[in-house]
């Protein structure tokens, strides 16, 4: 069965290179342009990974972390925040609210794929 990622970001070219990368090695993967539209494309689904970008209209990155710990399905699921964003006060909340690791952008697929496979 293949594993599910759900990558955020409200950048369309970010999400498309996190999903052609996370594809490439087998994983289904669910796009969302915001926090609140992530949540709403996942209610019920069992997720193995999700990448959200931190900064996103509507819902950022800290709160979709919070809400998705708040889910059953996803209390335990691998949650990489990938930012530009490198305040240690920013990663130090993300940690808080339940992100599993970091990303600074820019980034490469290889960087991407090495962050994943010390999740899986």
């Amino acid at each position: 069965m293949p594993k599910t990622a759900l990558v955020v970001d409200d950048a369309a070219v970010v999400r498309q290179l996190c999903a052609l990368t996370l594809r490439r090695i087998g994983y289904t993967v669910i796009e969302g342009i915001n926090g609140k539209d992530a949540l709403a494309k996942t209610e019920g689904i069992n997720l193995d990974i999700v990448i959200t970008d931190l900064n996103m209209p509507e819902m950022d990155g800290i709160e979709l972390v919070k809400q998705l710990r708040q889910r059953k399905e996803s209390k335990f699921v691998p949650i990489l925040v990938l930012s530009t964003v490198s305040q240690e006060a920013k990663v130090n909340e993300g940690k808080a609210a339940g992100a599993s690791g970091w990303i600074f952008k820019p980034f490469d697929a290889n960087k991407l794929l090495e962050t994943v496979r010390k999740f899986q």
